[in-house]
């Protein structure tokens, strides 16, 4: 197959070519060369694009997910790591759930007014300890 330019590798995996010049400058992914002003890459940066793209999805940093890549550039998907991040999904799954409980039944809940809501008034104990925090998620420029 021949090369990809940016603008069909960007529009193949679905990212802005600022997107690709990041995760160029990050190391993520490499050109193969110019054709013209035109960044050239091999096409085997679509199966890396979806991998970071999975990573991302996963909740991954892109320093954890250059990680993954050897210096030859091949994937080498480290076991241990994984399994730390489902376990990290698994607790968040479980706090999003006790959230969505808790604002559901503050939705129906017959109190007069919500701060007279034993309920609902934990769950604003919760946010205000810092419990309840949303992770933050880095996303590369567009």
């Amino acid at each position: 197959m021949t090369e990809l330019d940016i603008a069909e590798v960007a529009q193949r995996a679905g990212v802005p070519a600022s997107t690709l010049r990041f995760y160029e400058e990050k190391g993520l992914i490499a050109s193969t060369g110019r054709r013209g002003l035109r960044r050239q890459y091999d096409p085997g940066v679509l199966e890396r694009l979806a991998l970071i793209a999975l990573g991302r999805t996963a909740g991954f940093t892109l320093d954890e997910i250059a990680l993954v890549f050897t210096p030859e550039g091949e994937p080498h998907i480290d076991r241990r790591m994984l399994t730390d991040k489902a376990e990290e999904l698994d607790r968040r799954i479980r706090e999003l759930g006790a959230l969505r409980d808790s604002l559901r039944h503050a939705a129906a809940c017959p109190a007069p007014r919500h701060l007279e809501c034993p309920t609902f008034r934990r769950l604003l104990d919760t946010a205000a300890s810092g419990a309840a925090t949303t992770p933050r998620r880095r996303v590369p420029p567009r």
